[in-house]
């Protein structure tokens, strides 16, 4: 076995071992690392910046010791004087892999650039927003009537607006006469009144008559990116949105593994708090400048996240989440401001409300897909399935919601795949495979155009086919299972089993060959049985969580299902059906909400009123928890199958008649039914 230090990169999950003393940019190119660099490595152009990570990281096996890189070099102090290198990052072709290490590849680093799939999702909001502009003519200093100016801001505010009991930081006083006398005692304030009793907030103080506007950010802080939509105010219209690769993968690709991170690592909680933060504030300055405007009229802030990510978001020590009783830190709604998030970009008064936990492991994005998709209102029984690295579901109606979390990991966003990527130009997306020539044809993220038509070699340009995203890999396992390919336990048949060449030996398994870009230096993709194996897992997760609802309301059968989030919106209904992700229904009872937690944020950020609503809701809602239910396993268990072991599905047999090969001819299967018994 090699003794030559090992490299993980993050977020690809990519690994290999180098010789000592070789530059982190040769380790990304020789392992196909999306890395970028125009510079021939002279460290002049500082595309190849990454963050090395130290510390314990359980989750890859491997401890990173401070000696881990070689020391910081001449060319890299130079580039820091000159033109600024971020706390902790350094230059991939300078810096020497001297032992274990885990690298993060910032967004910015990387040539194909991620599509955070989570865009606003077109809803009518009722605006009753929290913080409004008022225009008020204050009285002018008068020695006869000695009252600070703020006082008299107060009075105009009481009789021309009837507001009263309100109340402003130092940092706004400390601006409020000059801004008066500007506009000659005529001002415009945005005031901020929350949804409980408490004074109103001055937030800001323009001379005159503002007509610039006020905006607010919604903020979806998933465990893989962030995605925020800058909003106006007055109107509600989303002017743009946004989203960024949460860096804290670089500490672990899962919850869990963060926990884990925070437990093993001293500080390493206060680390992830930073990391989120920043990428927090990159994001605000990004989406502002994309709108074209000033970042400090960005005056609220609302934020939706899982349980994991609310802890370490508010600077709090995760690592009571990570064993039972899972207990929450806080599970109520939050309300604080800018500078106790350190959201430099925006505002400095600005306001945060951070809608309210369900329970330890279902957070506030779940709490905000209740709040839009309203499962308590529902005349039917409706199974609401918010899936990432950790999917959210509901189950409910008029009488009663539940909810619960379950780990379904990364394999569903294309992380452990063997071709896995994230979701950027280049990636498959789709794929269909002819059941008779089991021939695939794809389609790529950044074209519109399938594989096996003309003008698919133009469109998808220099940058080729780089890899296959979670929307692709999904497919592709369910059109394999379709196909023949693959048999109801998930075990891949070889070549001579399945009558296709491009089934090729792979150890002791088989892989089917999608994409051989070999001849023209691009990659081969495959599936493998490992890959099969993580989606089975990822989805046998999620439908025992969806069965362990169902066993509580009593029920086998849903009346219909929601697909919330980024794979609701790119993954067919067939196919998840077909894969055994979700529970049998007709079709046509299948649909997508989109980023439901992202409107649930916008919601909350654009209706005061929602925020008491959710509060009362959240409330009232069952939880299960997953990690103590002793039919979890057997439901896990049972639903490795493809689509199910046990469950009947007669909506999906009305229009899919399933092969049913059985390549496990010889052994449990793992040899891909070549092993011979033994006499």
């Amino acid at each position: 076995m090699s003794t030559d230090p090992l490299v993980v990169f993050t977020p690809s999950g990519k690994r290999g071992r180098f010789p000592k003393g070789t530059p982190v940019l040769t380790a990304a190119r020789q392992l196909g690392v999306d890395l970028d660099s125009v510079c021939g490595g002279r460290g002049i152009c500082s595309k190849c910046q990454i963050t090395p990570g130290y510390g314990e990281f359980s989750k890859h096996g491997v401890t990173v010791h401070p000696d881990a890189l070689s020391e910081w070099n001449a060319v890299e102090e130079r580039y820091d004087q000159k033109r600024g290198l971020k706390p902790g990052r350094r230059l991939g072709c300078q810096a020497q892999i001297m032992g274990d290490v885990v690298i993060d590849v910032p967004p910015e680093s990387q040539v194909h650039k991620q599509v955070v799939r989570k865009a606003a999702s077109a809803r009518v909001i009722e605006m009753d927003p929290a913080t409004r502009l008022y225009f008020v003519e204050v009285d002018e200093a008068d020695m006869h009537e000695p009252t600070g100016d703020f006082e008299r801001l107060k009075r105009a505010l009481k009789a021309q607006w009837e507001i009263d009991n309100i109340r402003a930081d130092l940092s706004l006083l400390s601006k409020l006469q000059p801004v008066l006398r500007k506009g000659k005692f005529q001002v415009t304030v945005a005031l901020h009144r929350g949804h409980v009793e408490s004074p109103a907030q001055v937030l800001e103080i323009w001379p005159g008559l503002h007509e610039g506007g006020l905006f607010g950010l919604a903020i979806d802080l998933g465990s893989t990116t962030v995605a925020a939509h800058l909003t106006d105010l007055e109107t509600g219209e989303v002017k743009a949105s946004s989203g960024i690769m949460n860096p804290q993968i670089r500490f672990g690709e899962d919850l869990m593994s963060r926990v884990s991170y925070a437990m093993m690592n001293p500080g390493g909680d206060r680390e992830m708090t930073a990391a989120v933060r920043d990428a927090i504030n990159t994001l605000a300055e990004e989406i502002a400048k994309e709108a074209g405007i000033d970042a400090n009229l960005i005056v609220e802030t609302v934020f939706v996240c899982n349980p994991v990510m609310h802890h370490l978001l508010l600077g709090i020590d995760p690592v009571e989440l990570g064993q039972a009783p899972f207990a929450l830190a806080t599970s109520g709604s939050m309300a604080l401001n800018a500078r106790e998030l350190d959201l430099s970009a925006i505002n400095p008064r600005a306001q945060v409300y951070v809608l309210p936990c369900i329970a330890g492991h279902v957070g506030a994005d779940a709490a905000a897909v209740a709040l839009s998709e309203e499962p308590g209102k529902s005349d039917d029984l409706a199974l609401i399935v918010d899936v990432g690295t950790n999917a959210e579901i509901l189950l409910g109606d008029k009488t009663r919601v539940l909810a619960c979390s379950s780990p379904t990991g990364p394999a569903f966003e294309g992380a452990q795949i063997s071709s896995g990527q994230r979701a950027a130009p280049g990636a498959i997306e789709a794929i269909r495979i002819d059941p008779v020539t089991k021939e695939p044809r794809f389609r790529v993220i950044g074209s519109d155009i399938w594989s096996d038509e003309d003008g698919f070699d133009e469109a998808v340009g220099d940058g080729g086919i780089t890899g296959i995203c979670g929307s692709g890999i999904i497919e592709a396992v369910a059109e394999m299972r379709m196909a023949g390919l693959l048999d109801e336990s998930g075990l891949i048949g070889s070549s001579g089993a399945t009558g296709t060449a491009r089934m090729i030996e792979d150890g002791r398994t088989h892989s089917y060959v999608i994409h051989d870009g070999s001849a023209k230096g691009g990659p081969v993709i495959t599936v493998t049985q490992g890959d099969i194996r993580a989606i089975q897992l990822a989805k046998s997760a999620l439908y025992a969580g969806a069965r362990l609802l169902m066993d509580e309301r009593g029920v086998d059968k849903v009346d219909r299902v929601v697909l919330a989030g980024a794979f609701g919106a790119h993954i067919s209904p067939l196919h998840a059906m077909v894969l055994g992700m979700i529970p049998d229904v007709p079709l046509d009872k299948v649909t997508s909400a989109g980023n439901a937690a992202g409107t649930g944020a916008r919601i909350a950020l654009c209706n005061v009123a929602a925020r008491r609503e959710i509060e009362r809701v959240v409330g009232e809602i069952t939880k299960v928890e997953t990690a103590i239910e002793p039919k979890f396993q057997e439901h896990f268990v049972a639903a490795n199958a493809i689509p199910h072991k046990t469950d009947p599905f007669p909506e999906l047999s009305k229009i899919v008649i399933l092969p049913n090969p059985n390549f496990n001819t010889h052994g449990d299967g793992s040899d891909g039914g070549r092993r011979k018994r033994r006499r």
